[in-house]
């Protein structure tokens, strides 16, 4: 399989030619531009698989980038460089939409890396990266998934948001005879219904309004290796049939193609609903439903794996200090048993956040139960500690921060609480159904993602206020 090409975009014109370079070296055709704006004109003509950009730039920054392309190119990976200064920016980017960043200055293996595993789909054996197996649910788990990953069976992986699905499907892919090829991931509830076939099966130019040029899709992009369907309980209907020709054929058609491309290919997919459940509804096909599920895995929500709760708070906590450049941080006492002790409705998700702000709390070294602001108002913490919410943050883009509606005053605290309270209504009236409630809310469900993941950092049980009563 030939290497992708890149779009690098950077203002400073010294340090894109190194990175430039660093991408020739390793073996990576590319494209440059210095601003956003540049970035767009030749996406208008030219196919790349992933952006790499800078956050500080004139004109549309990394920040605006990152939006237009999510909303012009949702398939694009998307990975962003910041300086120290502006990682709480690049962290809310992430919720956003963004892959990945990189806090400058970084090794030009650090770059490497990550556009091999986003952009080409490789992925190393050993790299730290699989899931974390203390708890003894976990090892069993484990053990299913290092037995499957010999076969070529397609895996159906369910569990809660935020529990790892993704990284128990790499797991998968690592341990399989197509370690060596790629791994293709795919979040069919982030790609716009309209724009989900193409991005699936590829298109011809001129196919449909915008096809600039032919791009191979998210099938050629993994032959030879994995697909990885993530969330494909919010794939439609009418696509679903496409599919399961797919799956049953081995072979796929571009949109606006007559050629018929031949697959070799391991399916995964994965989902947070119960499938059974939605194939009752008539919201999902029933015969791609046990085509998908030759072989199940259920992955646990951490609250009942208790003994992977530190384990995975340590490997998070080691690899944003590296990604910020900081020395070593390591959890006090009080820390560990705050994290032990807290129930985790967004799984490893919000354990990730919380060990982001401890970082950014954390003072001399050591991670103190405050930093993390569990049960807390992150605002309120960080004021505790002597730190002002505005000197985090910036001057610029919005606070990652958010302060929830109990620190908020007067009018803003009413408006963000009955915001909160809409899109709970919404939600439990569609059973949960993020879909169907973004649409009922008019907005997109991407939004509607990054105002859950607000709540949850704000300390509201999502989950519990949608199942209670």
């Amino acid at each position: 399989m030939s290497k992708p090409r890149i779009l690098l975009v950077e203002d400073d014109r010294a340090l894109r030619e190194a990175l430039a370079d660093t991408l020739a070296l390793g073996g990576y055709d590319y494209l440059e531009a210095g601003d956003g704006e540049a970035a767009l004109a030749i996406l208008q003509r030219e196919s790349v698989a992933m952006v790499v950009s800078d956050v500080n730039m004139p004109g549309m920054d990394g920040h605006a980038l990152l939006r237009t392309l999510s909303e012009r190119f949702p398939q694009l990976p998307v990975l962003l460089m910041t300086a120290y200064g502006t990682v709480q920016n690049a962290v809310t980017a992430m919720r956003e939409g963004a892959v990945d960043y990189l806090v400058k200055p970084f090794e030009p293996s650090a770059l490497l890396d990550l556009v091999a595993q986003y952009a080409q789909g490789r992925l190393q054996r050993g790299s730290g990266d699989g899931p974390v197996a203390v708890d003894p649910a976990s090892q069993q788990l484990l053990q299913l998934a290092q037995r499957v990953a010999a076969s070529d069976s397609t895996v159906l992986v369910s569990g809660e948001s935020g529990t790892g699905k993704e990284v128990l499907a790499r797991y998968i892919h690592q341990h399989s005879p197509r370690a060596d090829e790629a791994f293709i991931a795919i979040n069919c509830a982030a790609i716009p219904e309209n724009m989900l076939e193409a991005t699936l099966f590829g298109h011809e130019k001129g196919a449909f309004t915008g096809a600039v040029a032919s791009q191979p899709g998210k099938f050629e992009q993994a032959n030879g290796g994995t697909l990885l369907l993530d969330e494909i309980s919010e794939m439609p209907l009418a696509l679903q049939a496409k599919l399961l020709r797919v799956l049953q054929e081995r072979e796929v058609e571009r949109v606006g193609g007559r050629k018929l491309i031949q697959l070799d290919i391991r399916i995964i997919a994965t989902t947070n609903r119960d499938m059974q459940a939605e194939v009752a509804a008539g919201r999902f096909r029933e015969d791609l439903f046990y085509r998908l599920g030759v072989f199940p895995l259920q992955w646990a929500p951490l609250r009942q794996r208790p003994a992977d709760i530190l384990p995975i708070a340590e490997r998070l906590l080691a690899r944003h200090a590296a990604k910020m450049n900081q020395g070593p941080v390591r959890l006090s006492p009080e820390a560990c048993q705050a994290l032990q002790q807290h129930s985790w409705p967004g799984n490893v998700r919000e354990l990730d956040n919380a060990m982001q702000r401890a970082l950014i709390l954390q003072q001399g070294g050591v991670i103190q139960a405050p930093d993390l602001c569990l049960g807390a108002i992150p605002g309120q913490a960080m004021a505790a500690n002597g730190i002002s919410v505005s000197a985090v943050h910036g001057s610029a883009g919005p606070a990652a921060l958010a302060i929830p509606p109990a620190a908020a005053g007067g009018l803003g605290q009413d408006v963000k609480q009955r915001e909160f309270q809409l899109i709970l209504e919404v939600l439990r009236a569609e059973r949960g159904r993020r879909k169907e409630a973004a649409e009922r809310l008019g907005i997109s469900p991407r939004t509607l993602r990054y105002k859950l993941a607000q709540m949850r950092d704000a300390g509201v049980d999502v989950e519990g206020a949608l199942f209670a009563g």
